[in-house]
């Protein structure tokens, strides 16, 4: 099933994608519907009648996660050698272990959305198409081996980024997180859709140029590894979306570097989830 949260007739509604349209189910938010989603809720898509898809706006698919993203830093071997070309001191890692870090989202950028540009504050924005879990139940102490079962769904997101900041602040999280930094979706890939963990290709185009192409199961550190780490130190709720990484290809990583300017439009893809199309502001 793909879930999405859509505007219609000036209000925001969660739904189900069918052949036909969109089907709007009785919860008020995604987040809601993530925590308390029912079998009698999931029969609707059978029965009601669909709203084409024209007639909605399609919005980030959770448009106000509860917790800050998380995400992870070089989890693709060949993304971690561009990264640490550009700038070995900010980007090299000592020891083969997950690098973690955050994004704080007030509100997920939407599909067809726009990244703001931020001149004179920014001047290095890049992109970094990746594949996101969310967590469906709340997960503490999980075992590797059962961490499919934490797992409602997936959607794309893309990890914009301010390099100029990353670098210079010596971490990540402001450079990570300016408001519009997080575009999201255009819908999530309920887990029954896909084998655990997924191995789906992603890409990456800018201005209709591919930049990036790889597939999930090329990550370093996989789902279930992450899901186990993480949920050993900290209590993973419902809705909590984690970033797995981006493939190389970036702005950053090419010779010279290319970074992105006003009235670029970026599309990030991911196999069976769809694309997530932005412009640069």
């Amino acid at each position: 099933m793909r879930l999405v949260t859509c505007l219609y007739e000036n209000k925001e509604r969660v739904g189900a994608l069918t052949e036909e349209g969109v089907v709007f189910l009785p919860y008020p938010d995604m987040n809601t519907l993530i925590e308390t989603l029912s079998p009698a809720a999931l029969a609707l898509t059978s029965t009601a009648k669909p709203v084409p898809l024209e007639d909605v706006q399609l919005l980030a698919p959770i448009p106000r996660p509860r917790q800050d993203v998380l995400c992870l830093g070089m989890n693709y071997r060949d993304h971690a050698k561009e990264a640490a070309t550009y700038d070995a001191e900010a980007f090299t890692k000592e020891k083969p272990i997950a690098v973690y870090f955050s994004k704080r989202v007030s509100r997920a950028g939407d599909p067809d959305g726009e990244i703001p540009r931020y001149e004179g504050l920014v001047e290095r924005l890049d992109y970094e198409a990746e594949l996101a879990v969310i967590i469906g139940k709340t997960a503490k102490n999980v075992k590797a081996e059962e961490a499919g079962e934490y797992v409602f769904g997936y959607t794309v997101l893309n990890d914009v980024s301010a390099r100029d900041l990353q670098t210079g602040h010596k971490q990540w999280y402001f450079g990570k997180s300016l408001d519009g930094f997080t575009p999201m979706g255009p819908c999530i890939l309920t887990a029954d859709e896909t084998a655990f963990p997924p191995t789906l290709d992603i890409s990456c185009a800018v201005n209709g140029e591919e930049r990036q192409r790889s597939n999930t199961s090329l990550l370093v550190h996989g789902i279930p590894e992450v899901i186990q780490e993480l949920s050993a130190g900290m209590t993973l709720l419902p809705g909590t979306i984690i970033a797995t990484g981006t493939p190389a290809g970036v702005g950053m990583g090419r010779t010279p570097p290319e970074f992105l300017k006003q009235g670029d439009v970026v599309e990030c893809t991911v196999q069976h989830i769809g694309s997530l199309r932005s412009t640069v502001g």
